[in-house]
Order: structure tokens, then sequence, then C-alpha cells
């Protein structure tokens, strides 16, 4: 039985030019994953009838499933049915069915179509018209020489739907499936990913199930993959290598999937019914922002402040000014007292702060930049931690709200759970 040889196509300049991100491929690529079907490549093109061709042509001597997203709207560079039609050499032809969509999009929102949207409803001769409820563009299915092409709109809101319901059906249906493929993540913090790898080589080297590292900002993660005939026989195979890791890595793996540092801090916080507060100066409301990016967050995050200045950490967060005169803004004895003055103002659980060199400037010799100190300040004692961070400014504040979130974590996970 043949298996799906799959193959994406991005056409769109703007892709190019750096201007949107390839969301399509992530997509794409994951609900080929979650059928146990194959996708083999990704590639982009610019707005360019004879380069979409060439990628087209390309694609159909490696594939047996081209999906092509983008360049089906109403101007003169959306060009991909006529690429696609001079790939196969077809025609265009005006398809009814797709018209009378695009006018009834239209006249749902109070306006009449224009001309130019005319230029949607071409469909390719032999094709299958995709309706596009979110939008005036439909998609198509056409298949020749044993390829199975599908042209898909390029805003992720039109594409993501169609894909769901008409592309992945479709696929199912020509490939019945002969296995699956499941996958879990597991996410890291504290612990490099070079640290990791050193000590699982035989995981690592392994074909099914596969364990591959993750690079993320800050962090790391470990897939592991397998592929079996059902979805529970792949877990079966994924769960010895799970608890593998978990015996050797258990302090730095905080979730899984699609779990974050804030999610597993508030789910830490949420399950002992305790609270938390802010205190910010180098990240400047971005750790706040971290923990409020969670629904539901309100329930344990009681607040913040972001005190930049020396004044304000005096006034506000009740930092010693002799702490700051002796010891500096960017000093542990600073963060202690930031982290442990939001949590007597806002009465929370904890308080955490952060304070340190995000640069690129302002750096000295004693403290360079990327010295950042972060505290926990909870129930039973007060602790600061000396980070010495590399990258950009925007990187600095990121790792640096991620280690802090990550230790609060650990933090929070030692203490007792309320009754």
């Amino acid at each position: 039985m043949e298996s799906v040889r799959g193959e994406h196509i991005a056409v769109g300049t703007e892709i190019l030019l750096g201007q949107i991100l390839n969301g399509h491929a992530q997509a794409i690529s994951r609900a080929f994953a979650e059928q146990g079907m194959f996708l083999y490549r990704h590639t982009a093109v610019g707005d360019n009838l004879e380069r979409i061709v060439d990628a087209l042509r390309e694609a159909s001597h490696r594939a047996n499933v081209v999906i092509v997203t983008g360049g089906l709207g109403p101007t003169a560079d959306d060009l991909t049915r006529e690429a696609m039609a001079a790939h196969l050499d077809r025609r265009l032809i005006a398809s009814e069915t797709a018209e009378r969509e695009i006018e009834a999009y239209f006249a749902g929102r109070g306006r009449p179509m224009p001309e130019e949207n005319r230029k949607q409803a071409l469909l390719i001769e032999g094709g299958i018209h995709l309706p596009n409820p979110n939008g005036t563009a439909p998609g198509q299915y056409v298949s020749a020489d044993g390829v199975h092409y599908f042209l898909l709109p390029g805003p992720p809101l039109e594409m993501n739907p169609m894909l769901v319901h008409h592309v992945m059906p479709k696929l199912r249906a020509l490939f019945p499936r002969e296995q699956v493929l499941v996958s879990r993540t597991l996410h890291f913090c504290g612990i490099g990913e070079s640290s990791v790898d050193e000590q699982i080589p035989h995981l690592l080297s392994g074909s099914n199930p596969t364990v591959a590292p993750l690079a993320s900002e800050g962090e790391m993660m470990l897939r592991i993959t397998a592929a079996a005939a059902t979805v529970d026989a792949a877990r079966q195979q994924i769960a010895p290598i799970e608890a593998e890791l978990r015996s050797r890595f258990s302090p730095f793996i905080y979730g899984v999937d699609g779990d974050t540092l804030p999610v597993a801090v508030g789910r830490a916080l949420t399950a002992r019914g305790e609270t938390l507060a802010a205190a910010e100066s180098c990240t400047g409301g971005l750790l706040s922002s971290m923990i409020t990016s969670v629904p539901g967050a309100s329930a344990y995050f009681l607040g913040g402040c972001v005190a930049y200045a020396n004044p304000v950490k005096e006034r506000v967060l009740g930092v010693a000014a002799q702490t700051l005169q002796s010891h500096g803004a960017v000093s542990e004895a600073t963060a202690i007292e930031m982290a442990h003055g939001v949590r007597e103002l806002c009465g929370s659980t904890f308080g955490i702060a952060t304070t340190g060199i995000a640069g690129p400037d302002g750096g000295t010799t004693d403290k360079p930049v990327g010295l950042v100190y972060v505290a926990i300040a909870g129930p039973d004692e007060r602790r600061a931690f000396r980070l010495q961070l590399r990258g950009s400014r925007e990187q600095i504040r990121l790792r640096a709200a991620k280690q802090l979130l990550w230790r609060l974590w650990r933090a929070v996970e030692r203490s007792p759970q309320s009754p």
C-alpha cells in the first residue's frame, strides 16, 4: 500500500522578504504527523509564474501529495492557479459554484462583488472545488500522474479550517493508514542541550521510538516519537523512554507537550491554593505579561510592580536605601528585598523579583551586561540567584524571566501542599 510522500509549497514574496512568518509549514506538518503521514519538504517561492511552475514541477518528481498555500487572491500577483494550470497543461474554467459562494460572501457583508474577484472562481480543468466559508479564495483539489495537488488560501484563518475539513479527510480516504505517529514532548529548563545529549546517546540513536532535541529560547525540549499500528501501541512504546528521561532529569522537566513555564507555575500554585506577586526591574513587565498570558491567572496572580528607578524600589517595595547604597540596584540583596517587598505589598504566598543589566549599555567590569539577579520570597525562605546571561537585550530579559519561573516552579513544587 502506497504511503504519503508529502511536500508543501508556500507562495508569497512577503515570506521570502521576511515580512510574514510561514506559519503554514508548522500547521501542515502537525496535521500530517497526527495522521501518521510523512511530509518530507517545505518550499517557499515568490509571486513569480515561472518560479512557481518550477517549484511544482520539482515537487511532482518527488512527492505524491503537494499542498500549495497562498497566491489564490484576486490581484495580478496571485498566480498559483495560473501556475498549476501551466504545470499540468490544463485550462482554467469558471466555476459557477465558486462564483456564487464568493458573491454570497460579499453579500453577507452588504457589498457587491468586485469584478476582479471573479478570477478567484477559476477552476483548473478536472479539479474539484473546495469551499472556503471564511474568505473569498476557494481551494482546489486536482490529481495528475499519481500526484494529488491541493491549493489552499494564504490567510491562516482560512487555510487551517480547510486543511482540517477538506484536505486531511481526502488524504485519509486516498491513503488508508498503515500506522500512526504519536509524539510526546518533554520541556526542560535549567539544563543545557549538550548536558542532556551527552547522557542519553543510546536514546538519541534509536529508530522507533526516536528522541530528538529541540532548542527554544532559554530552555529546551526532547520530542519522543513512535510509529505503531494504533495510538495506544505507540504510547506504550513512548512510556519507558519517558520514564528513563524523568529518572535522569526530573528536576529540570517542568511540563509536556503544550505546557509552558507560566502554565506549569500556575498549575502548581493552583493545586496548593497559593498566590504570587512580581517585582520587576530589568524585565520591565515581561515577567508579569508571561504569567498573565495563561487563562485563569487571576486566580493566583495578585499583581506586581515595575520598579525601574531606585526611588520606586524604596517607596513602593520597601527596599532599604542602605541596601541600594552599599550593594547597588543590581545585587542579591536588592533582589531579595524587592521579592519580599512585593510579597508584603500584595499579600501573596510568593513574591518574585528581577534586577539586572539587559544592555546593550550600562555594564561595568564588576557588573557586566547580562548580569541578572532573580529572587523568590516565600513562607519559609528568601533566596536570590545570580545569572550571567548572554544574547541581545530581548534575549537576556526573556531568559531571565524563564530562569526565574523555573526556579519558582521548583520552589512551589517543594512547598507543602495545602490540605
